[in-house]
């Protein structure tokens, strides 16, 4: 009890202001699982479920008696949807990584034209919807943005879980809103870890994209669209145009 009060109450004094441990150490979690993401490791699943819940005792402001007065529900609520999604992914990667016997969980692939579209409508529908929601729960405004960055970090968590190479540009969407979010909230770790991420995405989506089209090249069967694949059912099928 007093390792989990210390680490509740703990707070490392900068300048004239202080920031509050949880907040460095669940950043410092969802670093090494961007890195581990970006390297294609399964560790990288469990390392980002562990910076979630010390995240979500975070954002969720006065209830757990953090320093920062502002409760993001936003943010918050992603934090459970980030241990939810993190789940899916784990099994997903934990599967890929057997059923392919190497060391690296998945092979990055482009999403389809439809998918993309769908990726694009998800985000900008979900962050209507759930405007007026964190607005009535009294989250930091703009709430919009706050909306927003729930639901790009839910299509990011999901694009990366399926091994979308896109789902690197959904993140650096997230961090151009969710910087000034979290500045003007008062959560300057978080904030500055975003500013950090936003490049480092971009470094990640370059490693992701050549790691596709390595993919491409040595299997070309494995990343075709399966809606565009015409199959002959006996040899020849004049039916069957190539």
């Amino acid at each position: 009890m007093d390792i989990l009060r210390w680490l509740f109450e703990a707070q490392i004094p900068v300048g004239g202001s202080v920031l509050i441990l949880r907040e460095v150490l669940g950043n410092i979690f969802g670093l090494a699982s961007a890195l581990g993401g970006m390297r294609r490791k399964v560790w990288a699943w469990p390392a980002g479920i562990a910076g979630n819940l010390l995240l979500l005792t975070v954002f969720l402001g006065n209830v757990f008696g953090s320093a920062t007065p502002a409760t993001l529900w936003g943010q918050a609520g992603r934090q459970v949807m980030f241990i939810i999604v993190a789940v899916y992914g784990w099994q997903r990667w934990q599967q890929s990584r057997r059923a392919a016997g190497s060391s690296t969980a998945i092979a990055p692939a482009w999403a389809s034209a439809k998918t993309r579209v769908a990726l694009v409508l998800a985000l900008v529908a979900g962050t209507a919807a759930l405007t007026p929601i964190f607005d009535s729960l009294g989250s930091y405004p703009p709430v919009w943005a706050d909306a927003w960055t729930f639901m790009g970090s839910l299509l990011a968590t999901y694009g990366m879980a399926r091994g979308w190479t896109e789902f690197w540009l959904i993140w650096v969407a997230v961090d151009v809103v969710g910087v000034p979010l979290l500045f003007s909230a008062g959560y300057f770790a978080s904030a500055f870890m975003y500013l950090f991420y936003g490049f480092f995405t971009l470094a990640g989506f370059i490693v992701w994209w050549r790691a596709s089209r390595t993919q491409s090249r040595a299997h070309p069967s494995t990343v075709a669209d399966p809606s565009t694949v015409k199959v002959e059912t006996a040899f020849p099928d004049p039916a069957v145009t190539k």
